[in-house]
């Protein structure tokens, strides 16, 4: 009776321990299979980059807007979780920051310019590319179109 109540705990003590694929800003590690199935918006942001500053808020309100899509920030110069963490707290950002850079996940070259916003697909393809600034109402119409498109 003991061995066959051993085993299925240590079964999920393992599973549990398990490491996801993909890093987060103070959060647990995650896999990228959770993803399957649904969108995602990757935007690439650095102190030093006014419109990306600007476009914090609108990227925020359209998480708010369209929780179906996963949200993400990545930061342009990788910073470490010590200076990472004041910049997020000085610009709002309220969405999930990767750590994992974007090209290791959607094979998302880091861009030459920024901000640099991408839409990936529900069957994990980068779809949209925009290198310049966007706003609540561009990416709603984006998305739109791009889920019309299907």
């Amino acid at each position: 009776m003991k061995l066959k109540l051993t085993l299925p705990l240590l079964c999920l003590f393992l599973f549990s321990c398990e490491k996801g694929d993909i890093e987060l800003f103070d959060a647990r590690p995650i896999f990228s299979s959770e993803f399957s199935g649904n969108w995602i918006l990757v935007n690439y942001w650095a102190d030093w980059c006014p419109p990306c500053i600007k476009e914090i808020p609108e990227i925020a309100a359209f998480a708010d807007t369209y929780p179906e899509v996963k949200v993400f920030a990545f930061n342009f110069d990788r910073l470490d979780d010590e200076d990472l963490r004041p910049q997020i707290k000085k610009f709002g950002i309220s969405y999930p920051s990767l750590i994992t850079h974007p090209k290791s996940i959607w094979g998302i070259e880091t861009p030459k310019t920024l901000p640099a916003t991408y839409f990936i697909s529900p069957e994990g393809e980068v779809v949209f590319t925009s290198l310049k600034p966007q706003d609540m109402i561009s990416l709603s119409k984006v998305y739109k179109q791009l889920k019309d498109r299907g």
